[in-house]
């Protein structure tokens, strides 16, 4: 049976990740507070931005940028997006 929480992002609830997808206080916050659907969103963008902004996550200051970016998209904040991207209507 899948657990529900009451997600931040989607404000309703939903089902829970299985595990904190990301190591430290952060990924914490996120399994605590985030459903899966949303972190999927969360990848479909991150997918964006590594990919049109030429980020590896490799390089500690992309992986900080992306933590931040993360967080903002989550949990409200400002976030970026690719240049030149115009979300679907």
């Amino acid at each position: 049976m899948t657990e529900l929480i009451y997600c931040h992002y989607l404000k309703k609830e939903a089902p829970r990740l299985k595990r904190a997808p990301l190591p430290g206080p952060l990924g914490q916050k996120i399994f605590d507070h985030i459903s899966q659907e949303a972190w999927d969103k969360w990848l479909a963008h991150q997918t964006m931005l590594i990919n049109e902004n030429r980020l590896s996550p490799l390089d500690p200051e992309h992986r900080r940028y992306l933590f931040e970016q993360a967080e903002a998209f989550l949990f409200g904040g400002d976030v970026d997006q690719a240049a030149g991207f115009t979300p679907p209507a």
